[in-house]
């Protein structure tokens, strides 16, 4: 085996270890997503109870309002 083929070969295994590793960091990534999105539809789902809870004491004075005035 002459030098040139020890660096083909070099050249192969480090190519097949990006590949790897490419492939790995993907999967991580993937994952990653995959738990971001569970956290983003939990936050919608209480987000849209404290925006009830906003919505009704901000609508408690206008009634009041509007009962003061009609009296």
């Amino acid at each position: 085996m002459g030098i040139a083929d020890q660096f083909k070969d070099k050249a192969q295994d480090l190519a097949d270890q990006a590949k790897q590793k490419a492939g790995q960091g993907r999967d991580e990534a993937q994952e990653r997503g995959s738990k971001g999105r569970d956290r983003n539809s939990d936050q919608q789902q209480h987000g849209s109870d404290a925006s009830t809870g906003l919505r009704d004491r901000a609508q408690d004075p206008t009634d009041q309002a509007r009962e003061r005035f009609d009296r």
